[in-house]
């Protein structure tokens, strides 16, 4: 059952496209920011910090 709220009753958007469409814009710019070899923000859940991810693997944590 997919409950819409007003604003997606007029736009004619489910929340499920609409998420779908932020993620995929997402891994998008993180492709086009690996090509032009720019790095791309992360977060470590596990040292529960904020990190760059450069294309070559290498990780740069942010404050260091």
């Amino acid at each position: 059952m997919v409950i819409m709220n007003e604003l997606d009753s007029t736009c004619g958007i489910s929340d499920e496209e609409l998420t779908w469409r932020f993620k995929e814009s997402i891994r998008l710019d993180d492709e086009e920011r690996r090509i032009k070899g720019l790095p791309v923000a992360r977060y470590d859940p596990q040292e529960k910090k904020a990190y760059l991810e450069y294309p070559d693997g290498r990780r740069e944590y942010v404050g260091q």
